[in-house]
């Protein structure tokens, strides 16, 4: 018994994989378990159709739930198909990518799927750091099967999807229509688990534009393309938009392409891949304003760091320190966020940022395009936690606090005229960038228009890079 090639399934598998190379593999599973006259029940592939193909002749491996046989539901042969996709790609060294619309366990198997989850999980914790795993919501995501998508390293939605722990109508004094919190919108918002949200095509797209970007494996290339671009193009612009890191990164990386990730979640902090001859490289970045398409300021933030935009940086750092993706940081900070919610959790979130950027081994640039003050400066990416390089543009701002706050703190009886030339003095003395490369904190200052050839040169250097690690299991954060 075949699956149908024209199902909604096999349809999402055809629009991802280059053509005519998808191999499906169980097509002939059915479910084992005859409860509830289950026998009696068709369920082609056990409503799951794996397999194998191409995305721009990079072979991934494949899942996509046919909401059509036992309305997507996981039982025990259903798991056992996903599970043995995982093995496939952890022997073969290529990513997985998972299509989920699905209703949840199925029912009539009870402890043979809840085992079953059990096993899918198990099998994203093993490739945790193996293989890239990405997961695309099309349809229903709810409960246990939630956990599925948050393990991926990469998680889409579909806008009409649903995603949720608890249903809405569930969680004590709330219901649908008060906050949708199953919604698309929701979850890419403040759930950290999304990375886009769009139309199917829309996701797919992205898909394969990112397989095309990331390494195959953890013993894969970085270099994933090759590049067309002029390796000493003056970028245009960068100081006065070097609010919007979006904006700078897109200017540096080859072809102006730049591949955004969690996009609409914890905008203060931006992540994404951008390419520098032909190399894949992570960029972390502080971020204090949005430009819309047009050039106008859609969202203007305190450029202060918060605990989502601590979190989001310290996962994706890790994320390309497993897979030996340079990175990238842009620094550009004041402090941190002051409010009694920032409290409950940034000291945590603060110490997870700095044990990913200290512990992480692969290629590190620091890039400081304004100001680098205080501790938050220290936490992102600095040379004392172990960038391999820290560049600095022109009129960079680094130091240990505001010359006009120092100058309140150690002349607090001072003149106003006074308190003036202080801040002044102190800002030439102690926060300019000259300071902190006469320090050695700073290795070079650039032209901001010149970022691009020195970057690319950096992390050319860098690609050979081999740094011994104490002997540890892990660290605890």
């Amino acid at each position: 018994m075949n699956s149908s090639n024209d199902s909604l399934a096999m349809q999402r598998i055809t629009k991802l994989v280059d053509e005519n190379s998808f191999m499906e593999i169980g097509s002939l599973v059915t479910a084992r378990n005859t409860d509830f006259n289950l026998a009696d029940t068709d369920t082609p592939s056990d409503g799951v159709i794996t397999g194998h193909g191409l995305v721009d002749g990079n072979l991934v491996f494949v899942y996509s739930q046919n909401a059509a046989v036992l309305n997507g539901t996981i039982g025990e042969m259903h798991a056992k198909k996903i599970a043995a996709v995982y093995d496939m790609a952890m022997k073969m060294g290529a990513p997985v990518i998972g299509f989920i619309d699905c209703a949840g366990m199925r029912l009539q198997e009870s402890v043979d799927a809840l085992n079953g989850f059990g096993e899918i999980y198990a099998k994203e914790v093993a490739a945790s750091g193996v293989v890239p795993q990405i997961s695309a919501i099309f349809g229903s995501c709810g409960g246990g099967l939630a956990v599925v998508p948050a393990l991926s390293d990469f998680a889409f939605m579909e806008s009409k999807g649903k995603m949720f722990i608890n249903s809405p109508n569930a969680i004590e004094g709330n219901r649908i229509e008060k906050c949708d919190t199953s919604s698309a919108e929701f979850q890419s918002e403040k759930n950290g688990c999304i990375d886009a949200v769009g139309t199917e095509d829309e996701i797919i797209a992205e898909i394969r534009e990112l397989v095309s970007v990331l390494p195959l494996n953890n013993e894969g290339d970085v270099y994933t393309s090759e590049c067309q671009d002029d390796l000493n193009r003056a970028c245009e612009n960068m100081a006065a938009m070097k609010g919007d890191p979006r904006y700078l990164l897109s200017e540096i990386s080859d072809g102006h392409v730049f591949f955004e990730t969690k996009k609409n979640y914890a905008k203060d902090m931006v992540t994404g891949f951008i390419q520098l001859n032909g190399m894949t490289v992570g960029a972390v970045a502080n971020c204090s304003e949005v430009y819309d398409e047009e050039g106008k300021k859609a969202e203007e933030f305190s450029g202060a760091l918060t605990a989502r935009g601590c979190n989001k940086a310290a996962e994706f750092v890790n994320f390309c320190d497993a897979f030996e993706i340079p990175v990238l940081s842009l620094t550009n900070v004041k402090g941190y966020a002051a409010t009694v919610c920032a409290e409950k959790g940034l000291a945590k979130a603060l110490a997870r940022m700095t044990m990913a950027f200290a512990d992480a081994t692969c290629p590190k640039v620091n890039l400081i395009t304004g100001n680098a003050i205080g501790s938050a400066y220290v936490t992102m990416n600095s040379k004392a936690i172990g960038a391999d390089f820290t560049y600095a543009w022109e009129d960079a701002k680094i130091g240990m606090m505001d010359g006009e706050l120092a100058a309140k703190i150690m002349y607090a009886d001072a003149s106003a005229d006074e308190l003036a030339a202080k801040a002044k003095e102190y800002d030439a003395l102690q926060s300019s960038v000259m300071t902190a490369a006469r320090r050695g904190y700073v290795d070079l200052i650039l032209d901001p228009a010149d970022t691009r050839k020195y970057l690319v040169d950096a992390f050319e250097l860098l690609y050979t890079k081999c740094a011994g690690v104490p002997d540890k299991k892990h660290g605890t954060k």
